[in-house]
């Protein structure tokens, strides 16, 4: 009778400790993502509708592209805080700069923006 009474109070521990871990792992899901945004801009400061901006994991190497809209923004969410990602955008034969958002960056949404350059 004792050990299976102590089987229980086992049981119901290991079914309480891991309740209370999957409470916390949201949280901590939640603290490993950011987001980048910005604009795209022409080599006058104009704002560009219809870039393609490219952000580019360097860890995998996956790539996912943004087309910005009217206003020239363009967002990317749900990024790991735990990988750097490349940044570049390109429009009509013109290009930006490389912009890298690093592991070291510590803000939960930063703001990059993209200069499009003559050819």
């Amino acid at each position: 009778m004792k050990r299976r009474t102590a089987l229980w109070i086992a049981l119901i521990l290991a079914w309480s400790s891991g309740m209370a871990l999957g409470q916390k792992k949201p949280k901590e899901e939640e603290a490993a993502v950011r987001s980048v945004e910005g604009v795209v801009t022409d080599p006058e400061g104009n704002l560009v509708e219809g870039a393609v901006v490219q952000l580019k994991n360097t860890r995998t190497l996956q790539v996912r592209s943004f087309i910005t809209r009217k206003d020239g923004v363009y967002f990317f969410h749900g990024l790991s805080t735990n990988v750097d990602y490349e940044l570049k955008a390109e429009h009509q034969g013109r290009s930006s700069d490389v912009r890298t958002l690093s592991v070291f960056d510590t803000r939960r949404k930063a703001v990059i923006n993209l200069r499009l350059k003559n050819p």
